[in-house]
């Protein structure tokens, strides 16, 4: 199924498009099968597929066969890499970028990506976000906190503001900031289970 093109960077013609490529051109050493950017991206087989070979065919992935597996990867050697890695990271990077901070950080019990950020990724028309924000649940150390979310703003060159809360404040939905986020898109981090 098509999806519309995604709000954080409507220059790209669609969503499933936008993941793809952030997940490849984002981390730029891995490489990965086609099922799981299927996965990952929640597109059909056929669309990662169909945008893989269109991917390739400008030069800002490779791909490779090992056995019956075809694994894809950045092609940082390519011209059109490092401009595209860069719109994507401006645009999408936000999860990848606030999910490696805050990974290994003890005290997480979870972690959401919430206001403008979310709800541009999340599909709702609007302004372009100038900030992301972050909301911590659990008894994890502050100053742990801040210092990831001050190396996530240096790599996603804006703002990122943290709120925290802890496991017992998140379960009172009746605290009216706790109802107002509960209302508005979130985009869960998945930080691991090693925290």
């Amino acid at each position: 199924m098509k999806t519309k093109p995604p709000p954080l960077l409507p220059l790209l013609r669609s969503a499933h498009q936008a993941e793809i490529l952030t997940r490849l051109l984002l981390g730029p050493q891995e490489s990965i099968s086609l099922t799981d950017l299927a996965r990952v991206s929640g597109a059909s087989l056929a669309t990662v597929q169909r945008e893989v070979e269109r991917a390739e065919a400008s030069g800002v992935v490779q791909s490779e066969r090992v056995g019956p597996t075809r694994l894809v990867r950045a092609n940082p050697s390519s011209p059109l890499y490092r401009p595209l890695a860069d719109l994507l990271l401006v645009a999408f990077g936000p999860v990848p970028v606030v999910t490696d901070e805050l990974a290994g950080i003890p005290g997480i019990e979870d972690a959401y990506l919430f206001g403008s950020w979310a709800a541009r990724y999340s599909g709702e028309a609007g302004a372009a976000p100038n900030d992301v924000d972050v909301l911590v649940i659990g008894e994890a150390d502050r100053d742990a906190v801040y210092d990831a979310a001050d190396r996530a703003e240096r790599r996603l060159h804006r703002p990122v503001q943290i709120t925290f809360r802890s496991a017992d404040e998140w379960a009172d939905s009746q605290e009216p900031f706790i109802a107002t986020v509960r209302s508005r898109p979130l985009v869960r981090l998945e930080l691991g289970d090693d925290r």
